[in-house]
């Protein structure tokens, strides 16, 4: 099993652009619900336990900082699950396949708060994900960076269940 989480290193949540929808995969939606019941269940009440410790004290003025932020995220989330049936053009919660001049990637588009760059999440909301929005498998799709434009090909797509 886990340790308690340190909440120093606990990731803080996106900030939405005004008008922008939470999004979010059932997945992210889930793992949000378990780390809140983590930190309400075990986190909060061990270190509650010894408020007494000034250090206890400034960690569980983050825990409650952290259930607050994820008590807010889960309330205005919008949960859009997968489309049924094969995967045929690029939308949120798909993990495309990618071919640019550097060679393969892989992203999935999750909603802000599922941001994971070390595991390929990369959110809707982002410069690439809005690029690939609505391709189809074969298609180019120009990406502009902020120091220049490349053509990205996408060579696979899935919809996750």
């Amino acid at each position: 099993t886990e340790g308690p989480v340190r909440p120093e290193f606990l990731p803080a949540l996106s900030v939405l652009p005004p008008g922008a929808r939470n999004l979010m995969t059932p997945a992210g939606a889930e793992r949000l619900r378990a780390e809140l019941e983590r930190l309400v269940q075990d986190e909060r009440p061990r270190l509650l336990a010894v408020s007494d410790d000034p250090e206890a004290q400034g960690r569980l003025g983050k825990i409650d900082q952290r259930i607050f932020q994820l008590e807010q995220s889960l309330q205005t989330a919008e949960v859009v699950k997968a489309p049924e049936g094969p995967a045929t053009t690029v939308t949120f919660g798909s993990t495309v396949v990618v071919r640019g001049p550097d060679g393969e990637e892989t992203f999935r588009i999750v909603g802000v708060d599922e941001t994971d760059h070390a595991r390929g999440c990369i959110s809707w909301l982002s410069p690439v994900a809005r690029a690939l929005m609505n391709a189809k498998v074969g298609q180019q799709v120009r990406f502009k960076y902020p120091c220049g434009e490349e053509n990205l090909e996408v060579i696979a797509l899935t919809y996750e269940s």
